[in-house]
Protein backbone atom coordinates (compact mmCIF):
# COMPACT_ATOMS: atom_id res chain seq x y z
CA UNK A 1 0.00 0.00 0.00
CA UNK A 2 1.42 3.37 -0.99
CA UNK A 3 2.09 6.07 1.73
CA UNK A 4 3.03 9.67 1.54
CA UNK A 5 6.32 9.45 -0.12
CA UNK A 6 4.87 6.25 -2.69
CA UNK A 7 2.44 5.89 -4.80
CA UNK A 8 0.81 2.83 -6.17
CA UNK A 9 -1.16 2.11 -9.15
CA UNK A 10 -3.82 -1.26 -9.76
CA UNK A 11 -5.55 -2.46 -12.40
CA UNK A 12 -7.53 -6.09 -12.43
CA UNK A 13 -8.90 -7.50 -15.35
CA UNK A 14 -9.89 -11.09 -16.20
CA UNK A 15 -8.74 -12.43 -19.12
CA UNK A 16 -9.63 -15.67 -20.62
CA UNK A 17 -6.50 -17.88 -20.53
CA UNK A 18 -5.31 -19.89 -17.82
CA UNK A 19 -3.28 -19.19 -15.03
CA UNK A 20 -0.64 -20.76 -16.97
CA UNK A 21 -0.68 -19.09 -20.48
CA UNK A 22 -0.72 -15.67 -18.58
CA UNK A 23 1.92 -16.00 -16.59
CA UNK A 24 4.00 -17.44 -19.61
CA UNK A 25 2.95 -14.06 -21.42
CA UNK A 26 3.93 -12.26 -18.20
CA UNK A 27 7.24 -13.90 -17.21
CA UNK A 28 8.82 -13.79 -20.38
CA UNK A 29 9.88 -10.23 -22.04
CA UNK A 30 9.29 -11.33 -25.72
CA UNK A 31 6.07 -11.62 -25.15
CA UNK A 32 5.47 -8.23 -24.41
CA UNK A 33 5.85 -7.07 -27.96
CA UNK A 34 1.92 -8.78 -28.59
CA UNK A 35 -0.10 -7.33 -25.58
CA UNK A 36 2.01 -3.96 -23.59
CA UNK A 37 0.15 -1.02 -24.30
CA UNK A 38 3.99 0.97 -24.82
CA UNK A 39 4.14 -1.11 -27.65
CA UNK A 40 2.76 0.52 -30.35
CA UNK A 41 4.12 4.19 -29.48
CA UNK A 42 7.46 3.76 -31.49
CA UNK A 43 7.36 1.28 -33.65
CA UNK A 44 11.33 2.12 -34.40
CA UNK A 45 12.70 1.44 -30.89
CA UNK A 46 15.17 -0.59 -30.03
CA UNK A 47 14.92 -3.65 -27.34
CA UNK A 48 17.63 -6.00 -25.65
CA UNK A 49 16.94 -9.00 -24.32
CA UNK A 50 19.53 -10.82 -21.86
CA UNK A 51 19.34 -13.21 -18.97
CA UNK A 52 17.07 -16.29 -19.04
CA UNK A 53 14.30 -16.45 -22.27
CA UNK A 54 11.85 -16.14 -19.16
CA UNK A 55 11.84 -16.00 -15.43
CA UNK A 56 13.43 -14.53 -12.51
CA UNK A 57 17.11 -12.46 -14.10
CA UNK A 58 15.20 -12.06 -17.87
CA UNK A 59 16.21 -8.79 -19.05
CA UNK A 60 14.35 -5.90 -21.09
CA UNK A 61 16.19 -2.85 -22.01
CA UNK A 62 14.34 -0.62 -24.52
CA UNK A 63 15.26 2.60 -26.17
CA UNK A 64 12.79 4.82 -28.17
CA UNK A 65 11.23 8.00 -28.75
CA UNK A 66 10.11 10.86 -26.37
CA UNK A 67 6.86 9.04 -25.78
CA UNK A 68 8.67 5.84 -25.49
CA UNK A 69 12.09 6.82 -23.13
CA UNK A 70 14.58 4.84 -22.01
CA UNK A 71 14.73 1.93 -19.52
CA UNK A 72 15.12 -1.46 -17.77
CA UNK A 73 13.01 -4.11 -16.98
CA UNK A 74 14.18 -7.34 -14.89
CA UNK A 75 11.79 -10.09 -13.65
CA UNK A 76 12.84 -10.31 -9.54
CA UNK A 77 10.11 -12.68 -8.65
CA UNK A 78 8.35 -15.72 -10.66
CA UNK A 79 5.94 -17.92 -9.08
CA UNK A 80 3.13 -19.72 -10.56
CA UNK A 81 0.46 -17.04 -8.92
CA UNK A 82 2.81 -13.97 -9.38
CA UNK A 83 5.36 -11.97 -11.75
CA UNK A 84 7.48 -9.39 -10.25
CA UNK A 85 9.23 -7.05 -12.49
CA UNK A 86 11.85 -4.22 -11.22
CA UNK A 87 11.91 -1.20 -13.63
CA UNK A 88 14.38 1.43 -14.31
CA UNK A 89 13.54 4.63 -16.08
CA UNK A 90 16.68 6.41 -17.93
CA UNK A 91 14.74 8.91 -19.99
CA UNK A 92 12.75 11.44 -20.01
CA UNK A 93 13.24 10.99 -16.18
CA UNK A 94 14.47 8.83 -13.87
CA UNK A 95 12.69 6.54 -11.57
CA UNK A 96 12.99 2.99 -10.38
CA UNK A 97 9.33 1.17 -9.32
CA UNK A 98 8.50 -2.60 -9.44
CA UNK A 99 5.43 -3.95 -11.20
CA UNK A 100 3.86 -6.83 -9.60
CA UNK A 101 1.53 -9.46 -11.39
CA UNK A 102 -0.79 -11.53 -9.44
CA UNK A 103 -3.07 -14.54 -10.67
CA UNK A 104 -5.55 -16.01 -9.60
CA UNK A 105 -7.92 -18.78 -11.59
CA UNK A 106 -11.29 -17.40 -11.60
CA UNK A 107 -13.91 -19.11 -13.99
CA UNK A 108 -12.27 -20.71 -17.03
CA UNK A 109 -10.13 -17.71 -16.97
CA UNK A 110 -7.50 -15.94 -14.80
CA UNK A 111 -8.21 -13.01 -12.92
CA UNK A 112 -5.03 -10.80 -13.21
CA UNK A 113 -4.12 -7.68 -10.61
CA UNK A 114 -1.26 -5.14 -12.27
CA UNK A 115 0.28 -3.06 -9.64
CA UNK A 116 3.11 -0.67 -9.63
CA UNK A 117 4.38 0.93 -6.69
CA UNK A 118 7.30 3.83 -6.57
CA UNK A 119 8.92 6.39 -4.30
CA UNK A 120 7.38 9.97 -5.13
CA UNK A 121 10.01 12.01 -6.82
CA UNK A 122 10.50 15.55 -7.49
CA UNK A 123 9.29 14.88 -11.12
CA UNK A 124 5.83 12.65 -10.03
CA UNK A 125 5.38 15.33 -6.86
CA UNK A 126 5.10 18.30 -10.06
CA UNK A 127 3.10 15.74 -12.24
CA UNK A 128 1.31 14.94 -9.28
CA UNK A 129 -0.16 18.66 -9.28
CA UNK A 130 -1.45 18.33 -12.88
CA UNK A 131 -2.68 14.57 -12.50
CA UNK A 132 -2.37 11.37 -10.30
CA UNK A 133 -0.33 8.85 -11.32
CA UNK A 134 -2.99 6.39 -11.26
CA UNK A 135 -4.50 8.78 -14.15
CA UNK A 136 -1.79 8.89 -15.86
CA UNK A 137 -0.43 4.94 -15.85
CA UNK A 138 -3.89 3.76 -14.92
CA UNK A 139 -5.64 4.10 -18.84
CA UNK A 140 -1.93 1.99 -20.12
CA UNK A 141 -2.65 -0.85 -17.48
CA UNK A 142 -6.35 -1.03 -18.63
CA UNK A 143 -5.34 -0.88 -22.17
CA UNK A 144 -2.67 -3.55 -21.76
CA UNK A 145 -4.40 -6.13 -19.52
CA UNK A 146 -7.27 -6.05 -22.40
CA UNK A 147 -4.86 -6.42 -25.11
CA UNK A 148 -3.23 -9.54 -23.00
CA UNK A 149 -7.23 -10.86 -23.08
CA UNK A 150 -7.33 -10.15 -27.02
CA UNK A 151 -4.07 -11.66 -28.01
CA UNK A 152 -4.21 -15.15 -25.47
CA UNK A 153 -8.35 -15.36 -26.27
CA UNK A 154 -7.27 -15.37 -29.91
Amino acid sequence: MADADTFEVVREATITASPERVHDSLANFHAWQSWSPWEGMDPAQSRTYSGPEAGVGAIYEWKGNRKVGQGRMEVTGDAPTEVVVAIEFIKPFKARNVATFTLRPEGSGTHVTWSMVGPKTLMTKVMGIFKSMDKTIGPDFEKGLAQLDATLSA
